[in-house]
């Protein structure tokens, strides 16, 4: 009786010791002194200052949010309520919201040099398990948002294109609706017509066939950009910058002689749901200043240059927004606003169409410049968590010349691809939104807690105030995103499925992979 107690009370004990061991590799801490000491083998080119960060920041703001969101943040959608007026305290709403995480991201950014951004943040803080959690949903904000950007791009180069039907065929100026835009819109735009989409989308193995070929064209652009180097990268950004900085300066400088204050009442028309969904949907047009984050360990001087470029580039664009949201809002009446082009439509309005073909050449190259940067940041998330070995090692393989990670950035370029064929704007923003809410949300808590557990370490940057800030941070976002669910039926459901999916991925393929890890580097210290 005793031999079966004292087997039973050993098995237990394995179990609690499986049980414990287990918890222990998921919280595992990577120590921030490897990783630096890590990438400093890694090989990426230094090559930007603290103005090339702040390019890069602008880069990726100011695009998507002036050319399309804003007027959808306006005027509501089909789920959401519309801010009208009240956008402006979207606006403020939501960059609050993005200055707390952003002092969050600066402090890390300056401690931790390293590509990889929240991901590595999170690593060094939370653990094994939280980490790759977070690498996850960064791949979702970036590859997602990419996607997002990349169908507004096509919509704008075919109204540009458009404006030159005197001289170009009409199958470039105007081919099957399938050839420019996702299923989803395609079916929307169809049935709105009456016309039944099964007699004109084409199928394969009764598959229906729609393919995004411009969003496809420019994406191979952007990859070969991106393999060039980040130098040639930025340079590109830099122009694209300056060119739809001078045209968002013409939008506003224009439409302030045709502003009418009565467009201004009522300010709030859908109250407080209008104002929350409004910096809800307009948060997408912020992201991007994170994406500096992944730049870390090619930028020269990062302890300096990226609390710089990361707070610099959000604040030059928030008074871009505002002043924008303060003219678009008074030019043009709620019940009119064009959520597809809203400023270009605006000058239109008041018969100033040389402005509205201007402002088509400038939403292209400013949709271009975040579509740059957005497919940077994927990449650098998934070289950080490849070398980390959640991800297969070739996806480190760096071009010989340029020293940028080719096969991978080939990689992410496919999927853009893919998910340009399969998602529609609409979803694809929200989506993006709620994976940027989750990463801001985490990087302030993981401030909070290396605080406390390293509380010695160098910190070039500290966020003020902590940890007030960085709880108003989590706040803001936490809110924002909770609150924006009741209304966003289809997106809230598709985020959680993709964060299970992440993590069956992670037992399938990355727990065991660590193991791996583990037990080649005690095999080498041993020996």
């Amino acid at each position: 009786m005793s031999n079966n107690n004292e087997l039973e009370s050993f098995s237990n004990k394995n179990e609690l010791n499986t049980i414990s061991k287990f918890v222990k590799n998921l919280t595992t801490i990577k120590n921030p002194d490897e990783m630096i000491k890590q990438a400093q083998k890694g090989g990426l080119k230094k090559t930007l200052g603290a103005f090339d960060l702040i390019i890069l920041g602008v880069g990726a703001i100011i695009g998507s949010g002036i050319f399309t969101v804003v007027g959808i943040a306006a005027a509501g959608s089909a789920e959401s309520a519309g801010a009208g007026p009240g956008l402006i305290i979207s606006m403020i709403l939501a960059s609050l919201a993005c200055v707390f995480s952003a002092l969050c991201y600066s402090e890390f950014a300056s401690m931790i040099p390293v590509a990889g951004s929240a991901y590595l943040y999170t690593y060094a803080t939370m653990g094994e398990f939280m980490a790759w959690i977070i690498g996850w949903v960064l791949m979702l904000e970036y590859i997602v948002g990419y996607i997002a950007v990349v169908s507004a791009w096509s919509g704008y180069f075919m109204q540009f294109l458009r404006g030159f039907s005197k001289f170009l065929p009409d199958f470039i100026v105007n081919p099957p609706i399938y050839l420019i835009h996702d299923y989803t819109t395609v079916v929307r735009e169809l049935s709105s017509d009456g016309i039944d989409p099964s007699t004109v989308i084409p199928t394969f193995l009764g598959i229906p066939i729609c393919v995004n070929i411009p969003g496809i064209i420019i994406t191979i652009i952007i990859i070969a950009f991106l393999i060039k180097g980040m130098q040639e990268s930025t340079k590109m950004a830099g122009l694209m910058v300056i060119i739809k900085l001078g045209v968002v300066a013409m939008f506003v400088i224009t439409g302030a002689f045709y502003i009418k204050p009565q467009n201004w009442t009522p300010f709030a028309p859908n109250g407080l749901e209008g104002i929350f969904m409004g910096a809800f949907i307009i948060f997408f047009a912020y992201i991007g200043f994170d994406a500096i984050a992944t730049a870390a360990e090619e930028t020269k001087n990062p302890q300096k240059n990226l609390p710089i470029g990361i707070i610099g580039s959000l604040g030059v664009c928030t008074v871009v927004y505002v002043l924008v949201a303060l003219v678009l809002t008074g030019v043009v009446p709620i019940d009119k606003i064009d959520v597809h082009a809203p400023i270009a439509s605006a000058m239109t309005m008041v018969g100033q169409n040389w402005v509205a073909g201007l402002i088509s050449i400038g939403a292209l190259t400013g949709l271009t410049s975040v579509l740059l940067v957005l497919m940077l940041a994927a990449t650098r998330i998934l070289y950080a968590m490849s070398r980390d070995r959640f991800l297969p090692s070739v996806l480190q393989t760096l071009h010989p010349k340029f020293k940028t990670p080719c096969i991978l950035t080939i990689f992410v370029g496919i999927i853009c691809i893919i998910g340009s064929i399969l998602l529609n704007i609409s979803t694809a923003a929200e989506l993006c939104n709620f994976g940027t809410f989750a990463s801001f949300i985490i990087v302030c808590v993981a401030v909070l807690i290396l605080r406390k557990i390293d509380p010695d370490r160098p910190r070039p940057f500290k966020v003020p105030l902590s940890p007030f800030l960085p709880i108003l941070g989590i706040l803001c976002c936490g809110g924002l995103m909770i609150y924006s669910m009741q209304f966003l039926k289809t997106s809230r459901i598709l985020f959680p499925i993709w964060v299970i999916l992440g993590i069956a991925f992670y037992f399938l393929y990355g727990y065991k992979e660590q193991r791996k890890a583990q037990n080649e580097t005690k095999e080498v210290n041993n020996g």
